[in-house]
């Protein structure tokens, strides 16, 4: 089974920004005015699944709360390690988690759209 998160955005352009600089994931596809609709898939090439960001000319109303997250599973420490020194550089805040398990197993940020996003570390440890 292959997954696809899709989430519409007013921010299309700083969401692939933030999720291939920082999170090292890639533009797998994108496209333009399909029934006034703006797109990008975002993830790894070699993965089964993957973000789509869309817009258009409506403002998303979106609700969601501190346990609403996307959590990432790197592969490896180096990868691991690779995410934090992205957040170094481009000075993205630490979050506290709400769930505690968070908080011990993992990183918490945040994106351009203020969604929580969790890094854990748990299968690298």
């Amino acid at each position: 089974m292959k997954f696809r998160f899709a989430r519409h955005t007013s921010k299309i352009e700083s969401l692939v920004y933030f999720y291939t600089k920082v999170l090292d994931f890639e533009v797998l596809g994108e496209f333009k005015n399909h029934d006034g609709y703006d797109g990008v898939f975002i993830g790894k090439a070699d993965e089964d699944w993957y973000l789509e960001f869309t817009q258009n000319e409506e403002v998303p109303i979106s609700k969601f709360d501190e346990d609403d997250i996307l959590v990432f599973y790197p592969e490896t420490e180096s990868e691991f390690n690779k995410i934090l020194e992205n957040i170094k550089i481009f000075k993205i805040p630490l979050l506290k988690a709400k769930n505690p398990y968070w908080q011990k197993n993992g990183i918490c940020i945040e994106d351009c759209d203020h969604y929580n996003i969790v890094v854990s570390n748990e299968r690298i440890l």
